[in-house]
Protein backbone atom coordinates (compact mmCIF):
# COMPACT_ATOMS: atom_id res chain seq x y z
CA UNK A 1 0.00 0.00 0.00
CA UNK A 2 1.24 3.59 -0.87
CA UNK A 3 1.57 5.76 1.74
CA UNK A 4 0.41 9.05 0.87
CA UNK A 5 2.77 12.21 0.16
CA UNK A 6 3.55 14.95 2.15
CA UNK A 7 1.69 17.28 0.14
CA UNK A 8 -1.34 14.73 -0.52
CA UNK A 9 -1.16 14.72 3.31
CA UNK A 10 -1.01 18.38 3.55
CA UNK A 11 -4.23 18.40 1.17
CA UNK A 12 -5.73 16.05 3.56
CA UNK A 13 -5.89 17.92 6.76
CA UNK A 14 -6.97 21.35 4.25
CA UNK A 15 -10.03 19.76 3.55
CA UNK A 16 -10.98 17.65 6.95
CA UNK A 17 -12.16 21.23 7.86
CA UNK A 18 -13.73 22.25 4.65
CA UNK A 19 -17.11 24.00 5.20
CA UNK A 20 -20.22 22.38 4.39
CA UNK A 21 -21.82 25.65 2.78
CA UNK A 22 -21.54 29.62 3.69
CA UNK A 23 -17.84 31.25 3.54
CA UNK A 24 -15.53 29.84 5.86
CA UNK A 25 -14.75 32.94 7.79
CA UNK A 26 -18.24 33.79 8.56
CA UNK A 27 -18.70 30.67 10.31
CA UNK A 28 -15.59 30.73 11.84
CA UNK A 29 -17.16 33.94 13.73
CA UNK A 30 -19.94 32.75 14.39
CA UNK A 31 -18.52 29.45 16.41
CA UNK A 32 -16.37 32.32 18.30
CA UNK A 33 -18.94 33.76 19.39
CA UNK A 34 -20.72 30.93 20.23
CA UNK A 35 -17.43 29.30 22.28
CA UNK A 36 -17.08 32.71 24.30
CA UNK A 37 -20.53 34.10 25.08
CA UNK A 38 -21.92 30.58 25.50
CA UNK A 39 -19.98 27.40 25.95
CA UNK A 40 -17.03 29.27 27.34
CA UNK A 41 -19.13 30.22 30.84
CA UNK A 42 -21.16 26.83 30.71
CA UNK A 43 -17.54 24.76 31.05
CA UNK A 44 -16.14 27.11 33.49
CA UNK A 45 -19.45 26.38 35.77
CA UNK A 46 -18.90 22.42 35.08
CA UNK A 47 -15.43 22.94 36.05
CA UNK A 48 -16.46 24.66 39.39
CA UNK A 49 -18.84 21.96 40.28
CA UNK A 50 -16.69 18.97 39.29
CA UNK A 51 -13.87 20.93 41.33
CA UNK A 52 -15.69 20.78 44.86
CA UNK A 53 -17.54 17.19 43.83
CA UNK A 54 -14.18 15.58 43.80
CA UNK A 55 -12.13 17.51 46.10
CA UNK A 56 -14.69 18.16 49.01
CA UNK A 57 -15.32 14.79 48.92
CA UNK A 58 -11.93 13.75 49.73
CA UNK A 59 -11.27 10.34 47.12
CA UNK A 60 -7.82 10.57 47.47
CA UNK A 61 -7.14 10.12 50.94
CA UNK A 62 -8.02 6.50 50.73
CA UNK A 63 -8.53 4.24 48.20
CA UNK A 64 -9.34 0.90 49.25
CA UNK A 65 -12.23 -0.25 46.56
CA UNK A 66 -10.80 -0.88 42.57
CA UNK A 67 -13.95 1.85 42.43
CA UNK A 68 -12.06 4.64 44.33
CA UNK A 69 -8.59 4.02 42.82
CA UNK A 70 -10.28 4.53 39.43
CA UNK A 71 -11.57 7.74 40.98
CA UNK A 72 -8.35 9.28 42.03
CA UNK A 73 -7.23 8.06 38.33
CA UNK A 74 -9.89 10.28 37.05
CA UNK A 75 -9.32 13.22 39.67
CA UNK A 76 -5.98 13.44 38.30
CA UNK A 77 -7.65 13.21 34.40
CA UNK A 78 -9.62 16.14 35.58
CA UNK A 79 -6.60 18.35 36.55
CA UNK A 80 -5.05 17.78 33.09
CA UNK A 81 -8.36 18.48 31.81
CA UNK A 82 -8.89 21.74 33.37
CA UNK A 83 -5.78 23.01 32.88
CA UNK A 84 -6.40 22.58 29.14
CA UNK A 85 -9.99 23.79 29.55
CA UNK A 86 -8.70 27.39 31.28
CA UNK A 87 -5.24 28.07 28.49
CA UNK A 88 -7.98 27.80 26.14
CA UNK A 89 -10.35 29.87 27.32
CA UNK A 90 -7.41 32.18 28.20
CA UNK A 91 -6.61 32.32 24.58
CA UNK A 92 -9.74 33.15 22.98
CA UNK A 93 -10.62 35.81 25.40
CA UNK A 94 -6.43 37.23 24.86
CA UNK A 95 -6.33 36.90 20.94
CA UNK A 96 -9.03 39.36 19.86
CA UNK A 97 -8.99 37.77 16.38
CA UNK A 98 -7.46 33.88 16.55
CA UNK A 99 -7.05 32.62 12.91
CA UNK A 100 -9.75 30.33 11.53
CA UNK A 101 -7.56 26.85 11.73
CA UNK A 102 -6.95 27.70 15.52
CA UNK A 103 -10.86 27.98 16.19
CA UNK A 104 -11.52 25.04 13.55
CA UNK A 105 -9.03 23.07 15.96
CA UNK A 106 -9.33 24.46 19.43
CA UNK A 107 -13.23 23.36 18.89
CA UNK A 108 -12.53 19.93 17.40
CA UNK A 109 -9.65 19.25 20.06
CA UNK A 110 -12.01 20.38 23.15
CA UNK A 111 -15.10 18.96 22.09
CA UNK A 112 -13.37 15.43 22.21
CA UNK A 113 -11.68 16.12 25.31
CA UNK A 114 -15.22 17.36 26.99
CA UNK A 115 -16.64 13.64 25.07
CA UNK A 116 -13.69 12.07 27.48
CA UNK A 117 -13.81 13.95 30.62
CA UNK A 118 -17.98 12.73 30.55
CA UNK A 119 -17.15 9.36 29.95
CA UNK A 120 -14.96 9.21 33.05
CA UNK A 121 -17.64 10.98 35.08
CA UNK A 122 -19.93 8.05 33.50
CA UNK A 123 -17.68 5.45 34.93
CA UNK A 124 -18.52 7.20 38.64
CA UNK A 125 -22.15 7.73 38.54
CA UNK A 126 -23.35 4.17 37.31
CA UNK A 127 -21.82 3.34 33.70
CA UNK A 128 -24.66 2.11 31.31
CA UNK A 129 -27.46 3.63 33.66
CA UNK A 130 -26.00 6.93 34.38
CA UNK A 131 -28.19 10.08 34.37
CA UNK A 132 -25.09 11.23 32.52
CA UNK A 133 -26.20 9.81 29.11
CA UNK A 134 -28.06 12.76 28.24
CA UNK A 135 -25.13 15.04 28.39
CA UNK A 136 -23.24 13.21 25.80
CA UNK A 137 -26.46 14.09 23.61
CA UNK A 138 -26.24 17.91 24.31
CA UNK A 139 -22.50 17.61 23.43
CA UNK A 140 -23.50 16.04 20.35
CA UNK A 141 -25.79 19.28 19.19
CA UNK A 142 -23.25 21.25 20.26
CA UNK A 143 -20.50 19.81 18.24
CA UNK A 144 -23.08 19.91 15.16
CA UNK A 145 -23.44 23.45 15.79
CA UNK A 146 -20.10 24.56 16.20
CA UNK A 147 -18.35 22.35 14.10
CA UNK A 148 -19.85 22.79 10.60
CA UNK A 149 -17.19 20.52 8.58
CA UNK A 150 -18.94 17.17 8.10
CA UNK A 151 -15.44 15.08 8.62
CA UNK A 152 -14.65 16.50 12.06
CA UNK A 153 -18.25 16.86 13.14
CA UNK A 154 -19.25 12.91 12.87
CA UNK A 155 -15.73 12.07 13.39
CA UNK A 156 -15.64 13.57 17.19
CA UNK A 157 -19.62 12.23 17.93
CA UNK A 158 -18.30 8.79 17.06
CA UNK A 159 -15.38 9.46 19.16
CA UNK A 160 -18.12 10.57 22.24
CA UNK A 161 -20.44 7.61 21.25
CA UNK A 162 -17.14 5.22 21.60
CA UNK A 163 -16.21 6.95 25.08
CA UNK A 164 -19.72 6.03 26.18
CA UNK A 165 -19.66 2.48 25.41
CA UNK A 166 -16.17 2.39 26.79
CA UNK A 167 -17.26 4.30 30.05
CA UNK A 168 -20.18 1.58 30.39
CA UNK A 169 -17.94 -1.52 29.72
CA UNK A 170 -15.22 -0.46 32.29
CA UNK A 171 -18.08 0.46 35.25
CA UNK A 172 -19.17 -3.09 34.55
CA UNK A 173 -15.40 -4.25 35.52
CA UNK A 174 -15.75 -2.63 38.26
CA UNK A 175 -18.54 -4.18 39.32
CA UNK A 176 -17.14 -7.24 37.98
CA UNK A 177 -13.90 -7.03 40.21
CA UNK A 178 -15.98 -5.74 43.50
CA UNK A 179 -17.58 -8.67 43.43
CA UNK A 180 -14.52 -10.91 43.02
CA UNK A 181 -13.38 -9.11 46.26
CA UNK A 182 -16.59 -9.65 48.16
CA UNK A 183 -16.61 -13.54 46.87
CA UNK A 184 -20.03 -13.00 45.17
CA UNK A 185 -20.61 -14.51 41.69
CA UNK A 186 -18.97 -13.18 38.61
CA UNK A 187 -20.71 -11.10 35.95
CA UNK A 188 -19.54 -11.73 33.05
CA UNK A 189 -20.88 -9.63 29.70
CA UNK A 190 -20.40 -12.45 27.33
CA UNK A 191 -22.38 -14.87 29.43
CA UNK A 192 -25.46 -13.23 28.86
CA UNK A 193 -27.86 -14.41 25.91
CA UNK A 194 -28.51 -12.55 22.57
CA UNK A 195 -31.87 -11.81 23.51
CA UNK A 196 -30.74 -10.54 26.84
CA UNK A 197 -28.26 -8.17 24.91
CA UNK A 198 -30.77 -7.23 22.27
CA UNK A 199 -33.38 -5.95 24.49
CA UNK A 200 -30.71 -4.36 27.09
CA UNK A 201 -30.88 -0.36 27.14
CA UNK A 202 -27.49 -0.47 26.33
CA UNK A 203 -28.49 -1.37 22.94
CA UNK A 204 -31.11 1.24 23.39
CA UNK A 205 -28.80 3.89 24.66
CA UNK A 206 -26.14 3.46 21.51
CA UNK A 207 -28.68 3.53 18.87
CA UNK A 208 -30.11 6.71 20.18
CA UNK A 209 -26.56 8.38 20.28
CA UNK A 210 -25.69 7.13 16.75
CA UNK A 211 -29.06 8.68 15.42
CA UNK A 212 -28.98 11.87 17.01
CA UNK A 213 -25.64 12.17 15.38
CA UNK A 214 -26.95 11.53 11.93
CA UNK A 215 -30.09 13.54 12.51
CA UNK A 216 -28.13 16.69 13.83
CA UNK A 217 -25.97 16.36 10.50
CA UNK A 218 -29.08 15.52 8.15
CA UNK A 219 -30.74 18.86 10.06
CA UNK A 220 -27.42 20.58 9.42
CA UNK A 221 -26.88 19.94 6.20
CA UNK A 222 -30.71 20.79 4.95
CA UNK A 223 -30.22 24.26 6.96
CA UNK A 224 -27.18 25.60 5.15
CA UNK A 225 -28.54 23.71 1.66
CA UNK A 226 -31.94 26.07 2.43
CA UNK A 227 -29.94 28.89 3.38
CA UNK A 228 -27.10 29.01 0.29
CA UNK A 229 -30.05 28.93 -1.98
CA UNK A 230 -32.22 31.92 -0.18
CA UNK A 231 -28.09 33.28 -0.56
CA UNK A 232 -28.24 32.48 -4.28
CA UNK A 233 -32.06 33.65 -5.05
CA UNK A 234 -30.84 37.20 -3.32
CA UNK A 235 -27.42 37.44 -5.17
CA UNK A 236 -29.12 36.78 -8.44
CA UNK A 237 -31.86 39.15 -7.89
CA UNK A 238 -29.23 42.32 -6.77
CA UNK A 239 -26.52 41.09 -9.34
CA UNK A 240 -29.42 41.66 -12.40
CA UNK A 241 -30.72 45.10 -10.84
CA UNK A 242 -27.04 46.31 -10.46
CA UNK A 243 -26.30 45.62 -14.37
CA UNK A 244 -29.90 46.39 -15.00
CA UNK A 245 -29.60 50.02 -13.66
CA UNK A 246 -25.66 50.08 -15.43
CA UNK A 247 -27.44 49.42 -18.57
CA UNK A 248 -29.90 52.46 -18.05
CA UNK A 249 -28.00 54.91 -16.92
CA UNK A 250 -25.32 54.71 -19.81
CA UNK A 251 -27.73 54.66 -22.12
CA UNK A 252 -29.43 57.41 -20.70
CA UNK A 253 -26.54 59.33 -20.43
CA UNK A 254 -24.85 58.54 -23.83
CA UNK A 255 -27.89 59.42 -25.90
CA UNK A 256 -28.17 62.96 -24.14
CA UNK A 257 -24.16 63.68 -24.93
CA UNK A 258 -24.11 62.34 -28.48
CA UNK A 259 -26.73 65.06 -29.68
CA UNK A 260 -24.12 67.93 -28.42
CA UNK A 261 -21.34 66.63 -30.01
CA UNK A 262 -22.87 65.95 -33.27
CA UNK A 263 -23.95 69.86 -32.85
CA UNK A 264 -20.56 71.01 -32.25
CA UNK A 265 -18.85 68.36 -34.75
CA UNK A 266 -21.20 69.84 -37.80
CA UNK A 267 -20.46 73.46 -36.48
CA UNK A 268 -16.54 72.99 -36.90
CA UNK A 269 -17.21 71.11 -40.09
CA UNK A 270 -18.69 74.41 -41.38
CA UNK A 271 -16.17 76.47 -39.86
CA UNK A 272 -13.27 74.75 -40.79
CA UNK A 273 -14.53 75.10 -44.51
CA UNK A 274 -15.21 78.39 -43.97
CA UNK A 275 -12.31 80.01 -42.88
CA UNK A 276 -9.10 80.22 -44.38
CA UNK A 277 -6.49 80.95 -41.60
CA UNK A 278 -4.00 77.62 -41.53
CA UNK A 279 -4.02 77.42 -37.43
CA UNK A 280 -7.30 78.26 -37.24
CA UNK A 281 -7.81 75.16 -39.43
CA UNK A 282 -5.49 73.38 -36.88
CA UNK A 283 -7.64 73.68 -34.04
CA UNK A 284 -10.88 72.73 -35.53
CA UNK A 285 -9.06 70.01 -36.72
CA UNK A 286 -7.97 69.03 -33.54
CA UNK A 287 -11.70 69.56 -32.02
CA UNK A 288 -12.87 67.62 -34.72
CA UNK A 289 -11.03 64.70 -33.72
CA UNK A 290 -12.00 64.97 -30.13
CA UNK A 291 -15.42 64.67 -30.92
CA UNK A 292 -14.87 61.55 -32.95
CA UNK A 293 -13.06 59.91 -30.08
CA UNK A 294 -15.29 61.42 -27.52
CA UNK A 295 -18.04 59.63 -30.09
CA UNK A 296 -16.28 56.40 -29.44
CA UNK A 297 -16.34 56.57 -26.58
CA UNK A 298 -19.91 57.05 -25.58
CA UNK A 299 -20.51 54.41 -28.71
CA UNK A 300 -18.92 52.08 -25.70
CA UNK A 301 -20.82 53.34 -23.30
CA UNK A 302 -23.74 52.49 -24.80
CA UNK A 303 -22.67 48.79 -24.57
CA UNK A 304 -23.70 48.77 -21.51
CA UNK A 305 -27.03 48.62 -22.49
CA UNK A 306 -26.66 45.80 -23.38
CA UNK A 307 -26.43 44.85 -19.33
CA UNK A 308 -29.93 45.05 -18.81
CA UNK A 309 -30.53 42.82 -21.91
CA UNK A 310 -28.52 39.66 -20.47
CA UNK A 311 -29.48 36.79 -17.70
CA UNK A 312 -27.33 36.31 -15.01
CA UNK A 313 -26.27 32.69 -14.48
CA UNK A 314 -24.95 30.40 -11.98
CA UNK A 315 -21.20 29.90 -13.54
CA UNK A 316 -18.62 26.99 -12.74
CA UNK A 317 -15.04 28.65 -12.86
CA UNK A 318 -13.66 25.21 -14.06
CA UNK A 319 -16.17 24.67 -17.15
CA UNK A 320 -15.88 28.14 -17.99
CA UNK A 321 -12.11 28.20 -18.24
CA UNK A 322 -11.99 24.99 -19.69
CA UNK A 323 -14.37 26.32 -22.34
CA UNK A 324 -12.19 29.50 -23.57
CA UNK A 325 -9.12 27.54 -23.10
CA UNK A 326 -10.80 24.98 -26.33
CA UNK A 327 -12.25 28.24 -27.59
CA UNK A 328 -8.67 29.78 -28.13
CA UNK A 329 -6.36 26.17 -28.07
CA UNK A 330 -8.47 24.20 -30.26
CA UNK A 331 -6.96 20.44 -30.48
CA UNK A 332 -7.26 20.10 -34.24
CA UNK A 333 -6.00 23.42 -34.54
CA UNK A 334 -2.61 21.80 -33.13
CA UNK A 335 -1.09 24.73 -31.69
CA UNK A 336 2.72 23.72 -30.57
CA UNK A 337 1.22 25.96 -27.44
CA UNK A 338 1.66 24.07 -23.95
CA UNK A 339 -1.83 24.94 -21.94
CA UNK A 340 -1.10 23.88 -18.05
CA UNK A 341 -4.51 24.16 -15.85
CA UNK A 342 -4.48 24.21 -12.02
CA UNK A 343 -7.96 24.50 -10.29
CA UNK A 344 -8.38 24.20 -6.77
CA UNK A 345 -11.10 22.39 -5.08
CA UNK A 346 -14.74 23.09 -4.34
CA UNK A 347 -14.14 27.04 -5.98
CA UNK A 348 -17.75 28.81 -5.38
CA UNK A 349 -19.86 29.36 -8.29
CA UNK A 350 -19.76 32.92 -10.20
CA UNK A 351 -23.31 34.63 -10.66
CA UNK A 352 -22.32 36.59 -14.00
CA UNK A 353 -23.30 37.08 -17.63
CA UNK A 354 -22.13 33.94 -19.08
CA UNK A 355 -21.15 35.50 -22.55
CA UNK A 356 -19.08 38.07 -20.31
CA UNK A 357 -17.25 35.83 -18.39
CA UNK A 358 -16.33 33.75 -21.38
CA UNK A 359 -15.01 37.28 -23.23
CA UNK A 360 -12.77 38.42 -20.21
CA UNK A 361 -10.26 34.64 -21.13
CA UNK A 362 -10.76 34.45 -24.81
CA UNK A 363 -9.16 38.19 -25.03
CA UNK A 364 -7.09 37.39 -22.29
CA UNK A 365 -6.03 33.61 -24.23
CA UNK A 366 -6.02 35.09 -27.29
CA UNK A 367 -3.60 37.53 -26.34
CA UNK A 368 -1.45 35.43 -24.94
CA UNK A 369 -1.36 32.85 -28.15
CA UNK A 370 -0.87 35.87 -30.34
CA UNK A 371 2.19 37.73 -28.26
CA UNK A 372 3.62 33.83 -28.08
CA UNK A 373 3.11 33.41 -31.99
CA UNK A 374 1.33 30.24 -31.52
CA UNK A 375 4.58 28.51 -29.30
CA UNK A 376 5.48 28.41 -25.62
CA UNK A 377 3.37 27.90 -22.54
CA UNK A 378 0.24 29.37 -20.70
CA UNK A 379 -0.53 28.53 -17.81
CA UNK A 380 -4.04 28.90 -16.48
CA UNK A 381 -4.88 29.04 -11.92
CA UNK A 382 -8.05 29.24 -10.46
CA UNK A 383 -7.80 29.32 -6.53
CA UNK A 384 -9.62 30.71 -3.69
CA UNK A 385 -9.38 34.64 -2.84
CA UNK A 386 -9.94 36.31 0.21
CA UNK A 387 -13.38 37.67 1.14
CA UNK A 388 -15.21 34.79 -0.86
CA UNK A 389 -13.72 35.54 -4.22
CA UNK A 390 -12.25 33.43 -7.17
CA UNK A 391 -8.61 34.54 -8.05
CA UNK A 392 -7.63 33.67 -11.71
CA UNK A 393 -4.20 34.01 -13.14
CA UNK A 394 -3.30 33.65 -16.72
CA UNK A 395 0.50 33.55 -17.04
CA UNK A 396 2.11 33.39 -20.50
CA UNK A 397 5.81 33.01 -21.94
CA UNK A 398 5.74 35.78 -24.46
CA UNK A 399 7.96 38.44 -24.51
CA UNK A 400 6.16 40.64 -21.86
CA UNK A 401 5.39 44.00 -21.79
CA UNK A 402 7.17 47.06 -20.69
CA UNK A 403 6.46 48.73 -17.58
CA UNK A 404 5.86 51.54 -18.81
CA UNK A 405 3.29 51.22 -21.07
CA UNK A 406 1.02 49.22 -18.04
CA UNK A 407 -1.15 52.22 -17.78
CA UNK A 408 -1.95 52.23 -21.63
CA UNK A 409 -3.29 48.71 -22.50
CA UNK A 410 -6.07 48.74 -21.18
CA UNK A 411 -7.00 51.82 -22.42
CA UNK A 412 -9.75 51.04 -25.59
CA UNK A 413 -8.58 51.75 -29.01
CA UNK A 414 -4.60 51.33 -27.96
CA UNK A 415 -2.76 48.40 -29.05
CA UNK A 416 0.50 47.38 -30.37
CA UNK A 417 -0.45 45.10 -33.08
CA UNK A 418 -0.47 45.81 -36.61
CA UNK A 419 -4.42 44.27 -36.84
CA UNK A 420 -4.88 44.79 -33.47
CA UNK A 421 -8.58 46.54 -32.94
CA UNK A 422 -7.30 47.82 -29.24
CA UNK A 423 -10.71 46.78 -27.56
CA UNK A 424 -9.32 43.18 -26.30
CA UNK A 425 -8.14 44.05 -22.52
CA UNK A 426 -10.57 46.80 -22.64
CA UNK A 427 -13.47 44.57 -22.69
CA UNK A 428 -11.89 42.19 -20.17
CA UNK A 429 -11.27 45.50 -17.52
CA UNK A 430 -14.61 46.34 -18.31
CA UNK A 431 -16.02 42.93 -18.01
CA UNK A 432 -14.37 42.05 -14.72
CA UNK A 433 -15.05 45.84 -12.65
CA UNK A 434 -18.53 46.11 -13.93
CA UNK A 435 -19.11 42.67 -11.52
CA UNK A 436 -16.99 44.53 -8.51
CA UNK A 437 -13.76 42.17 -9.61
CA UNK A 438 -10.25 43.79 -9.94
CA UNK A 439 -7.34 43.11 -12.56
CA UNK A 440 -3.47 43.20 -11.75
CA UNK A 441 -1.01 43.30 -14.39
CA UNK A 442 2.80 41.58 -13.66
CA UNK A 443 4.99 41.44 -16.82
CA UNK A 444 8.78 42.08 -17.60
CA UNK A 445 10.33 42.55 -21.06
CA UNK A 446 11.49 38.90 -22.13
CA UNK A 447 9.78 37.18 -19.02
CA UNK A 448 6.22 36.69 -19.76
CA UNK A 449 3.28 38.72 -18.80
CA UNK A 450 0.35 37.45 -15.94
CA UNK A 451 -2.70 38.82 -15.21
CA UNK A 452 -4.72 38.43 -12.31
CA UNK A 453 -8.32 38.86 -11.95
CA UNK A 454 -10.37 38.56 -8.98
CA UNK A 455 -13.98 38.11 -8.46
CA UNK A 456 -16.35 38.57 -5.51
CA UNK A 457 -18.62 35.03 -5.61
CA UNK A 458 -20.81 37.35 -2.85
CA UNK A 459 -22.02 40.93 -2.33
CA UNK A 460 -23.99 39.73 0.37
CA UNK A 461 -21.90 38.00 2.80
CA UNK A 462 -23.27 41.40 5.62
CA UNK A 463 -26.44 39.52 5.56
CA UNK A 464 -25.41 36.16 6.77
CA UNK A 465 -23.09 37.61 9.54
Amino acid sequence: MNLPSRAQFKALLAGFFASSGRDREVEVGRVLRIERDVILPVRGAALLALTYFFFAARWFDVASTPREEAVVRIIGMFVVYALIQIAYAVVLFKWPRPSPRFIEWGVFATGMLDGLMLAALTVTTGGFGSILFWLFLVLIVHHTVCIPAAAPQIGVNLLCTLFYLAAGLLDLSLVQLEATALGAEKILLPEMSYSEISTDPLILRIAVLLLTTACCFGVQALVVRQRKIQEEAQEFAVRQEQLSTAGRISAEIAHRLKNPLSIITNAAFVLQRQMKDAPAQAQLRIIREEVERSDQILTELMGYARLSEGRVERLSVVEELDSAIDQVFPPAAKFDVEVRRSYAPDLPSLLMQRGQFSEIFVNLLQNAREAMHGKGTVEVVAQHGPGHSVVVTVTDSGPGISPEKFHQVFESYYTTKEKGSGLGLAIVKHNTEIYGGTVQLDSDLGRGTRFTLQFPARTLLSTTQ
